[in-house]
């Protein structure tokens, strides 16, 4: 980018002389690389000392203790080992500390934080670590691994700063992005990239997937950790990154997020719409089918006793909308189903033998024995 802001000078009045106006200093212009690099730095700023490092540590022992020597019954002999090694006799399991790092933003001034499911899955210890070295002792306040999210909280004995929460649903492709992390242990690290992509699904990371993809470098240990927009807004939460792939890493949704974490913080739990009805994509010859405009879900099979069968979904049915907003495509359709309040009454409008159908059925609390998909992606740290 070359352009170049420009002052000059409009002489007016060539042919009527007027009295000359005193000299002023003419503001200095400002390239646009240099409002851009402003900008970047401001946001780095701003949102860093609210980004932190989460330390995890498991612990184990060895599945098979060592056999003790002879003798280890023996006081002088334990007094030997506690004198010389700080331990009891080696007839002791030896523990093993595993430790592991990861991102996250505060969201709340009590001490709240955002990060990954994966990053604290199986934690015994959790640190959190401030931008200014300061360390506190966190706990799980609430987990979700159908989005892999966490909320963390810790004490703290100061004001915290505190990450503005963006509108993800605004997002444009091409739009800057910024992304603040802990990459392999590297305390804030500010990478830059763009958005590449959104609505992103089928990566194999979560049950519920509607990610931002970025070229912004998300690297092991930034999971967790915030994107951001120009405007200093965290729009998505680093999460995965493409096994093999340069430059492809996948967010979380801010809007999701907030839905999430209201549930995690209010109850401890998310829960969750549920129809029990198998979805596919559509082939592309019932893409074709009259009536299928945009999109649609095809039901494979209804689960006996839930909602979806009471209702009389059959298989082959195609859904193309619910509650009157069309469907594009099953991912959208199950993302919907789960937002919706359990026990409210919703409508689908259904394509059957070429013919169009309402179908109203009582959405239920979704099971928590379903399995996770695995898929070709893999958490970024």
């Amino acid at each position: 980018m070359s352009a170049r802001l420009t002052s000059g000078y409009l002489v007016h009045g060539a042919l009527s002389p007027r009295p000359a106006a005193p000299p002023q200093a003419a503001a200095p212009a400002t390239s646009v690389p240099e409002s851009l690099q402003a900008t970047f730095v401001g946001v780095a700023q701003q949102l860093r000392p609210a980004v932190v490092n989460v330390g995890v540590i498991h612990r184990s022992r060895s599945r098979r203790p060592a056999a003790p020597p002879p003798g280890a019954d023996d006081p002088f002999f334990q007094d030997f080992f506690k004198q010389f090694f700080g331990r009891e006799a080696p007839s002791q399991r030896p523990e093993f500390r595993q430790p592991s790092l990861g991102s996250g933003v505060i969201i709340d001034k009590r001490g709240l934080v955002l990060t990954n499911f994966h990053v604290v899955k199986g934690a015994d210890e959790i640190t959190v670590r401030l931008s200014d070295k300061r360390e506190f002792r966190g706990r799980v306040l609430g987990v979700d691994p159908k989005t892999d999210l966490a909320v963390l909280r810790f004490e703290p004995d100061h004001e915290l700063s505190v990450a503005a929460l963006g509108d993800s649903d605004a997002l444009r492709v091409g739009e800057w992005a910024i992304a603040i992390g802990n990459p392999f242990g590297l305390d804030q690290t500010v990478t830059v990239g763009v958005i590449s992509a959104t609505g992103r699904s089928d990566v194999g990371v979560a049950t519920y997937e509607n990610f931002i993809q970025t070229d912004a470098s998300i690297d092991p240990g930034n999971s967790g950790g915030p994107l951001i927009n120009l405007k200093g807004q965290v729009v998505g939460i680093n999460t995965a990154i493409v096994a093999g792939g340069q430059g492809i890493g996948f967010a979380i949704p801010i809007n999701m997020v907030k839905r999430v974490v209201d549930q995690l913080v209010e109850k401890g739990k998310v829960v969750r719409g549920w129809l029990g009805v198998a979805l596919q994509p559509l082939s592309p010859e019932l893409a074709q089918t009259p009536g299928v405009t945009g999109g649609g879900a095809l039901v494979a099979s209804t689960i006996p006793g839930s909602p979806a069968a009471a209702a009389g979904l059959q298989q082959g049915d195609v859904i193309v909308g619910y509650d009157k907003a069309p469907i594009e495509d099953y991912r959208q359709l199950q993302r919907l189903v789960a937002d919706t309040p359990v026990g409210k009454t919703a409508t689908l409008q259904v394509l059957r033998k070429k013919q169009k159908i309402d179908v109203t059925a009582k959405v239920a609390e979704v099971p928590d024995d379903r399995p996770k998909r695995e898929g070709p992606a893999r958490p970024g740290g």
